[in-house]
């Protein structure tokens, strides 16, 4: 406890470097203090088939951001503060009872500003006989000092590359050094987690079905936004330079318009920061363009999703299941 408190005491801990004293209740800019909390842990089927493989991935989805996107679709708990303190206890039980549930890893989303105490949470799981991987699914907002907090504990990272373009991570996160801190932070996971993938199977060895499985490595992510073609073709520029044959690239084309709700001032901040691209849906022809860009980087591991108009996945956190059913199976919500 009093290495947590001196982490939290003039915390550093993300880019923000805020100074906030979060061990006397006071909120960094990341929306918290010291407590540790939660708003739901599922099965998600949602994610990419190397974590979902046949039992989904365990999220577990915890409260505030470092970042806070003016268009996450999790702005309930990123940004509005749903959820409820959980112990280091608790937050053990929860991954044990993901495993129980047939979880094919720990998927631990949005916890940057959290590190010092799910670090202690997931030495305490794996004390208890927490035996699958685990994955840290971030932003990429984060200072490499604190990511290795996660040394040894953490098997799989899943860090967002949002935009390389200062002036649009300065419009939609107010974080202008999002880039340069994000590639920073994908160095630091890409040195501490070499690519390792398996085949597995279930059903028997002649009729069982056969999927591929991530055990250790890096998933890097980026959501293309509408009408910002050039800031995507810069990340995969970059990433083909840095990233390709060391970490799996997912290209993903289901941007959504959230439907938000809030407070007045919350509403229009949030209407004029997204000004900065079309706050739409991926249109068939940019779907297409996408496919030729993707196809003439021939990355080693890419993932790309289908094209879709369908908004039900978005989640809503007030319910015990935030997703549809077919993405998500609850184990474990807040209220």
């Amino acid at each position: 406890m009093e290495m947590l408190d001196e982490r939290y005491r003039n915390c550093r801990q993300c880019p923000r470097n805020c100074g906030a004293d979060r061990t006397g209740g006071k909120k960094g800019l990341c929306g918290e203090d010291a407590r540790l909390r939660a708003a739901s842990a599922c099965l998600h089927f949602g994610e990419e088939p190397l974590l979902t493989v046949f039992g989904g991935s365990g999220t577990i989805f915890f409260t505030g951001c470092t970042l806070r996107c003016s268009f996450c679709q999790n702005y309930q708990i990123s940004q509005q503060g749903m959820g409820r303190e959980i112990s280091t206890d608790e937050f053990a039980s929860i991954c044990l009872s993901l495993e129980q549930a047939g979880a094919e890893n720990i998927n631990l989303v949005t916890g940057s500003h959290h590190i010092p105490a799910i670090a202690q949470g997931l030495a305490a799981a794996k004390e208890a006989g927490l035996s699958i991987p685990v994955a840290w699914n971030s932003s990429a907002y984060e200072s490499p000092e604190s990511l290795m907090l996660l040394k040894g504990l953490v098997d799989i990272w899943l860090p967002d590359l949002k935009t390389l373009n200062p002036m649009m991570s300065k419009s939609l996160f107010g974080a202008e050094d999002y880039p340069v801190a994000a590639k920073r932070a994908i160095r630091t996971m890409l040195s501490l987690s070499p690519l390792s993938i398996r085949e597995v199977s279930r059903g028997g060895e002649t009729n069982g079905e056969t999927k591929e499985k991530i055990l250790s490595g890096v998933i890097i992510r980026h959501l293309f936004l509408p009408g910002r073609m050039d800031d995507t073709v810069m990340v995969l520029d970059y990433l083909k330079s840095h990233a390709d044959g060391r970490a799996c690239i997912s290209l993903m084309s289901q941007y959504t318009p959230v439907p938000f709700e809030g407070d007045a001032a919350e509403l229009e901040g949030r209407k004029k920061a997204l000004t900065a691209f079309q706050n739409r849906l991926v249109s068939p022809d940019e779907d297409a363009r996408l496919r030729e860009l993707i196809d003439s980087y021939c990355f080693e591991y890419l993932f790309y999703q289908d094209l879709s108009d369908d908004t039900s996945w978005l989640p809503d956190f007030r319910r015990t299941q935030p997703f549809s059913s077919a993405l998500a199976k609850p184990v474990w919500h807040w209220a």
